[in-house]
């Protein structure tokens, strides 16, 4: 068994794992123009699996290290364990609404088959735009082979899941840092940690609680 870890190590884990996840909606890639309706999603969902690989390992590692069982070790394991569900769960719903966003698209589904042409949405009229946006909207929409009003639709789906993802990183990233501001405080910490109660759980478990009992 390896020596007890002291709160400011603890905390250390918890801040460097909400530093990587922050870099998630922070990475920007490039994208064709031809793909330029699905930009707002594709550097989350590019960044998004290497950084949960790197978490999911060090998590490995650190139930592998056999840490002393402590109230303040047992807080920072669980506070890391409910990060990296979160995260899962939250690449997941991107990776399914990317999907979706793709058939819209008319993208195939499997490499070598041919892609659909989807059609205008009905009713839909670009006279409602200024000339210039006008312009813009059919020069992108004409890139990505799409109808102006698909495209604009795409892309706005597009826009809501990337922010609904950013949205849970930003989540996850508080919570974290909120644990590790908890383990530095000394003073009381250990009426925190050591608690029988719901103050005694990590703040996304917390959360998830507090959802449940609204949703009853």
């Amino acid at each position: 068994m390896t020596t007890t870890p002291t709160h400011a190590e603890l905390a250390t884990w918890l801040v460097a794992a909400a530093e990587a996840v922050s870099g998630i909606v922070t990475t920007q890639h490039s994208t064709p123009l031809s793909r330029s309706y699905l930009h707002p999603v594709l550097s989350p969902l590019t960044a998004g699996p290497e950084v949960l690989t790197a978490l999911a390992n060090r998590m490995e590692d650190l139930l592998d290290e056999e840490l002393p069982t402590t109230p303040a070790t047992l807080f920072t394991l669980a506070s890391y364990a409910s990060a990296l569900g979160w995260l899962t769960e939250s690449l997941s719903e991107l990776t399914q609404a990317v999907d979706v966003l793709a058939t819209m698209a008319g993208l195939p589904p499997l490499p070598g088959t041919a892609p659909t042409v989807p059609g205008e949405l009905e009713g839909f009229d670009l006279s409602g735009y200024t000339p210039r946006d006008q312009e813009t909207v059919t020069a992108l929409a004409a890139e990505a082979a799409l109808p102006p009003g698909l495209y604009l639709q795409v892309l706005g789906r597009a826009e809501g899941a990337a922010s609904d993802f950013t949205d849970a990183c930003m989540e996850i990233v508080g919570a974290l840092t909120e644990d590790a501001h908890e383990l530095l405080k000394e003073s009381v910490s250990f009426v925190r940690l050591g608690g029988n109660g719901p103050d005694s759980l990590p703040t996304l478990v917390r959360s998830l609680i507090a959802r449940m009992e609204t949703t009853e």
